[in-house]
């Protein structure tokens, strides 16, 4: 005797349910992967055709206040500079998010960092920068005051200004994730036997170095 069994028309339903659910689920891991790829590969070749060119910076003025150690090896300064920002390029904008400046000598840091306010430079635009540097107390080599009268003889004393940086990359609505960028700038100014009674000035623009 064989035995017949019946299914009920809710159990068939349910049952079609839940073949049509691992049908979808299925093609949703399909689906989602590919598409994910083809935004990447949009964002790629967009990307590639406009390859955003690095901003472009130049040192318009440097006035040095005041350079002296405080014994043997604290040093006391204050630096005035003003920077020339450029965006070169014609379809991307650039948003600034940090921006620190200071100031070396022959690799020694003589003043601390001083913050810059964040901005957004449109494509094509150009910006100036005005930054007030200061140190008190800083700890340099014993060989400063050496290295500075050494220069004080040449007549001319060579100052890194440097600017450590985030940045965003704009394109239309679209902001890319933030990139680290470093500028250095060369300030070479006339310092002769004669200390001057205002300060050490520079007024020669010089183009400056920008890695990202």
């Amino acid at each position: 005797m064989s035995i017949i069994t019946v299914k009920s028309p809710k159990h068939c339903a349910n049952h079609g349910v839940v073949n049509l659910d691992n049908r979808s689920y299925k093609k949703l891991l399909y689906v989602f992967p590919m598409l994910f790829t083809s935004i990447l590969f949009i964002i790629l070749v967009f990307w590639l055709i406009l390859r955003p060119a690095k901003p472009a910076f130049s040192l318009k003025e440097t006035d040095i206040y005041q350079l002296n150690l405080s014994g043997t090896h604290l040093l006391n300064s204050s630096i005035q500079l003003t920077l020339f920002a450029k965006n070169p390029n014609q379809k991307v904008g650039i948003y600034y998010d940090v921006l620190q400046v200071y100031a070396t000598y022959k690799g020694q840091q003589i003043t601390t960092y001083t913050s810059l306010p964040p901005f957004y430079q449109d494509h094509g635009d150009s910006n100036l920068l005005s930054a007030s540097l200061v140190g008190t107390g800083l700890p340099v080599a014993q060989s400063f005051g050496y290295e500075v009268g050494r220069d004080q003889t040449a007549g001319k004393l060579v100052l890194n200004m440097k600017v450590n940086g985030r940045l965003r990359w704009k394109v239309g609505t679209w902001v890319s994730g933030k990139y680290r960028f470093n500028v250095n700038c060369v300030a070479v100014l006339a310092f002769g036997p004669t200390i001057p009674s205002g300060p050490l000035s520079s007024r020669q623009g010089s183009q400056c170095s920008t890695t990202i």
